[in-house]
């Protein structure tokens, strides 16, 4: 064979396997004919119980109607959701597993966590910000304290003896008993939970002696007078609790951390247009009266923003994560 036949040879097969990979990338990004076509993953990284937990079981039903394929919540919890996370990076971005992110996932871990593992820009495909979470300060009913002033002098008293119930240490929940604990000069120690539903537990329990949690996790023991709130956070006092403190009558202002949120994600790479589809169906779901009753009686605050706007958010949320972890969480 000649020397130009051989080069052509070459050249014809250079040219297949440019040809194949090309035919193989097109393959991964194309979206598929009639997604969804089988059921779908929902990746929620907390424990069942919870009033996320909930909301991801409604938001599930609501997307199983929309899609036409069943929706399946699997609950991954532990880790601070790195667990969650790193599931949710590695899956194919086929459209079948969508995951719920907190600002652990997004905002905190990026700081706090050795080796993540997932990269929460490059990794993940944000869909819509679901809800934030109105939170409330807690307290076992037998505690000796039933305002925030009255807790504050206790704590001085009981300094390295009052347990604060978190989702472990250097977490969302974790920053605020750092910062509480620096400006009531005292020590808040730390009990770690993987869930809202195992916190709640705990407390009903006298395990632990106060936390800040959403509302919606502990409202009807609230009611029957089982656990007490001390403080809620909002820029006035709810209805359901009139006499009770919002954080800045209570002289909780200052903490530079933003709320506590819940998204919808997916992994980098899934095609926009099934992103597209999954958006409306969440938006549909968020913006419907069954999930208006529901954030309302969970003491939730809906809002079912744009990818772009949900993105925008993430960036803000982490630039004030970083504040938190600098100023509180160096140790």
């Amino acid at each position: 064979m000649s020397t130009t036949a051989k080069m052509l040879g070459a050249l014809g097969m250079l040219a297949a396997i440019v040809a194949l990979g090309a035919a193989t990338a097109s393959a991964q990004t194309a979206p598929e004919p009639g997604w969804p076509t089988k059921p779908i993953r929902m990746l929620v990284p907390i424990s069942a119980g919870s009033v996320t937990d909930v909301a991801a079981r409604l938001t599930a039903q609501d997307l199983t109607a929309s899609l036409g394929q069943q929706v399946l919540v699997v609950n991954k919890p532990g880790a601070k959701s790195v667990i969650a996370a790193k599931e949710c990076a590695k899956a194919a971005p086929d459209g079948y597993t969508i995951c719920l992110a907190s600002p652990d996932t997004l905002s905190y871990n990026p700081f706090t966590v050795d080796h993540l593992g997932y990269d929460p820009d490059k990794d993940f495909r944000p869909i819509t910000d679901m809800y934030h979470v109105i939170e409330g300060f807690m307290a076992r009913k037998d505690l000796p304290a039933n305002s925030m002033a009255e807790l504050h002098t206790l704590a001085i008293a009981r300094a390295g003896r009052m347990t604060y119930g978190t989702f472990g240490e250097r977490t969302t929940t974790d920053a605020f008993r750092r910062w509480l604990s620096e400006q009531w000069k005292t020590n808040f120690i730390s009990v770690p939970y993987k869930g809202g539903g195992e916190i709640m537990a705990a407390l009903l329990a006298g395990q632990v002696d106060v936390t800040r949690i959403g509302v919606g996790n502990m409202a009807a023991q609230l009611r029957d007078g089982k656990i007490k709130m001390l403080a809620q956070r909002g820029t006035k006092r709810s209805a359901a609790f009139p006499n009770v403190q919002t954080f800045d009558e209570a002289d909780l202002r200052g903490f530079p951390g933003g709320p506590v949120y819940w998204g919808v994600i997916v992994p980098a790479g899934v095609p926009d247009a099934i992103a597209g589809k999954l958006h409306a169906a969440l938006v549909k779901s968020l913006n419907s009266a069954k999930f208006a009753e529901f954030a309302q009686k969970q003491f939730l605050e809906p809002v079912a923003n744009t990818p772009a706007e949900f993105a925008a958010f993430i960036k803000t949320d982490r630039a004030n994560a970083g504040k938190v972890v600098k100023a509180y969480m160096q140790n």
